[in-house]
């Protein structure tokens, strides 16, 4: 029989809460290094996937959409940016953005590695995920491509952003399963409180939309020309948004019921009321915003929320599954030797007659 043949297969190792394989190119790398290389490459991944949120954001609240004026150089034949003063910032802050799509895609690139090479034992469904954060880093720079050609068009920038809250539920989800166990996945919560989640998850993602609608209808256009606008009213875009949320926030609370009345686990009821909270937050901001104007820094710090937001909700859904192998049943307790042992009554006959 073959050395091949007789060759055990690599077998995870623990370090904490995290389960590596074994490197044969790298035999020095223990558990240890590679558990923490794995979470740097996670959350990383995770807080840049947010972090874009931010840049873009600070993009369009400074009017330096256009600040480059060409894609990939800066200006045509100038790859980098130049301080004059008729531009003053506004390449620095857009071509700023574009270097942390680069960051990103580094991150994508080091998640990519680490989930092929360390963590395959967690299953082919999570390397298909660990795919994702790659293919939107590559797929949001072709959009920001659009964007800058077709001078900030409404119909390629709010595509451009939603891309990213994606993205960073997907990143969240990996992160969740980097800690949870290698099984294969099972319910850890009621049916019925997936079936509530569903319709919650979809209807943040339409919170997320009716938000850039807004956004698209408001003053910050990304720019301090003529930009293109939608052409819906600000008020009624604003009213829709915030109705939104309110059926939101009643299949959120509906969901917590359902869990408190299941006892369901206590990560699934922790990530459940930071939502909770994180939306009341959301909504103070927006209202803030709203009435006083839409001051840029109450803008950006809606925006961090948004970030959050869409991370906090696959956090949630995240915990109501789990990879975790299901314990074994309790042993029955041993009968000791010499012990009387009861017959059981016959069926439709009283217990105490029995003697």
């Amino acid at each position: 029989m073959s050395a091949a043949a007789t060759a055990s297969p690599l077998l995870p190792e623990r370090h904490g809460r995290i389960t590596t394989l074994p490197d044969p190119r790298l035999p020095s790398w223990g558990p240890r290094r590679r558990a923490r290389l794995a979470a740097i490459a996670l959350w990383g991944n995770l807080i840049c996937q947010m972090g874009i949120i931010l840049s873009g954001g600070a993009v369009r609240l400074t009017a330096s959409g256009l600040g480059c004026s060409s894609w990939p150089h800066c200006e045509p034949g100038q790859f980098t940016p130049e301080l004059t003063l008729a531009s003053g910032i506004h390449p620095f802050v857009e071509f700023g953005n574009r270097c942390l799509t680069g960051v990103l895609g580094i991150f994508a690139v080091a998640v990519l590695i680490v989930s092929w090479r360390w963590l395959r034992h967690k299953g082919a469904g999570f390397r298909r995920l660990a795919l994702v954060p790659l293919i939107g880093t590559g797929l949001q720079a072709v959009i920001g491509a659009f964007v800058v050609w077709f001078d900030l068009h409404p119909g390629l920038v709010s595509p451009h952003f939603l891309i990213s809250p994606v993205l960073a539920a997907v990143s969240m989800v990996l992160l969740v399963r980097l800690y949870d166990g290698d099984g294969a996945v099972r319910l850890a919560v009621p049916g019925r409180a997936i079936a509530l989640f569903v319709p919650l998850a979809a209807m943040g993602f339409t919170v997320l939309v009716l938000g850039t609608i807004v956004t698209g209808t408001g003053p910050h256009s990304g720019d301090s020309g003529e930009i293109t606008r939608i052409a819906i009213d600000p008020v009624v875009a604003s009213r829709i948004h915030a109705l939104a949320v309110y059926v939101f926030c009643a299949l959120l609370i509906a969901l917590l019921v359902v869990l408190h009345r299941a006892r369901a686990r206590r990560e699934a009821l922790v990530a459940g009321w930071w939502l909770v909270a994180l939306t009341v937050l959301q909504g103070i901001i927006g209202y803030v915003q709203y009435f006083l104007g839409l001051p840029e820094l109450v803008v950006f710090l809606h925006l961090i929320g948004a970030a959050l937001f869409a991370a906090a909700i696959a956090w949630l859904g995240a915990r109501l599954v789990t990879w975790q192998d299901p314990e074994p049943p309790a042993p029955a307790d041993p009968v000791e030797p010499g012990a009387a042992q009861t017959a059981p009554a016959a069926p439709g006959t009283d217990p105490r007659q029995a003697r």
